[in-house]
């Protein structure tokens, strides 16, 4: 079935992680035996083959650069504009992963049909571009507010304010507070040339000011419940409930730690925790119990978000194990339509309805 993943870091993963996401996910793993730099060396999931393997033809696809104030013990820059530069060089691989024939850049409506006929006439992925909708995780890198025009002009058209920790724009996960004039400068912008709010890693007083504020449309990319896992980085069920009642989509994210309560980083093991694709299917389930219908959920994986296999469903290998996702759906008694709307309908309606 053709799947949407509405959340990759595949920039950061070329760039950051040194990794040539041409080459099949064993090659990749094959290459980083032995590292030790990253918790996840050895263990990607993720890459332009396997993405076509499982018939994933549609990403939201990340820039992401933090800047950090002094005393600030998360990575990040000590400037925006060293932020910014880091977004640009991200940016910069996108299109070169353009040339080279492995993406294309999905920026408006008649590009999205277009690329959806592509994907969809019958013929093998194997030589297809995987499209990718640009989006930006955490805002800390937009120098000023005047900075968003600049951005949509070479395609961005989703806009997270906020990541871990405190930031210029608004307070993400494990921290507090609200936006500001300078929050409210950026989603005014953002009003103004239709960009998409993402609300994900919006602490609570940021989410509810956002929301508040900003009157274009709004989506979760990647987000799990906090009914199920107790953690600010989930949402309640109230704020479920106002994203639902704003018709965003919200995407189930399988970063275990989110997926399951309990999780001990560095010590718990999905195997362990008994951690699996289901355990994603138990949250979608209970956004679906909140809405009523299975018109505000999707797939929005994060499979390459600084983790791997060792903190990712255990029955899953690579990300073409997605597919795996329709039968766990029917299990649970969904019906053919509903799938079909978890694995692309309700982001290509939300999408269709943003751009018309």
């Amino acid at each position: 079935m053709f799947t949407i993943d509405a959340h990759l870091d595949l920039s950061m993963n070329a760039m950051e992680w040194n990794r040539d996401l041409r080459q099949p996910v064993v090659r990749l793993r094959e290459r980083e035996l032995g590292m030790t730099d990253k918790p996840d060396r050895a263990k990607g999931t993720v890459s332009f083959p396997d993405l076509r393997r499982g018939n994933i033809g549609l990403v939201v696809a990340t820039q992401i650069a933090r800047f950090v104030a002094p005393g600030n013990p998360l990575p990040g820059w000590q400037s925006p504009e060293q932020a910014w530069a880091q977004t640009q060089g991200q940016r910069i691989w996108y299109e070169q992963m353009v040339e080279a024939g492995e993406m294309v850049q999905i920026r408006d409506l008649a590009g999205l049909e277009k690329h959806l006929a592509l994907w969809n006439d019958g013929t093998p992925n194997d030589l297809k571009p995987v499209g990718y909708i640009l989006s930006l995780e955490g805002a800390d890198s937009i120098v000023t507010p005047a900075y968003v025009e600049t951005a949509y002009n070479y395609g961005l058209r989703a806009i997270g304010p906020a990541h871990y920790g405190p930031g210029r724009y608004a307070q993400g996960t494990d921290a507090t507070g609200f936006m500001g004039m300078a929050g409210r400068d950026l989603l005014q912008e953002m009003n103004r040339f239709n960009i998409i709010l993402d609300a994900t890693h919006l602490c609570d007083d940021s989410f509810w000011e956002a929301l508040d504020f900003f009157t274009g449309p709004v989506w979760a990319s990647h987000n799990n419940c906090r009914a199920l896992v107790d953690h600010n980085r989930q949402f309640s069920d109230a704020q479920l409930r106002e994203l639902i009642a704003r018709d965003a989509v919200i995407g189930g994210a399988l970063d275990a730690w989110m997926m399951v309560p309990g999780w001990v980083r560095g010590q718990s093991t999905p195997e362990g925790m008994n951690c699996d694709l289901a355990k994603m299917i138990d949250h979608l389930d209970h956004i679906c119990q909140l809405a009523g219908n299975a018109r505000h959920i999707g797939i929005g994986s994060d499979l390459d978000g600084a983790f791997g296999r060792e903190q990712s469903p255990y029955d899953l290998d690579t990300i073409a194990d997605l597919q795996r996702v329709p039968d766990l759906l029917r299990q649970r008694g969904y019906t053919e339509d509903d799938i079909a709307n978890v694995m692309h309908g309700n982001w290509l309606r939300f999408l269709r309805r943003v751009w018309a």
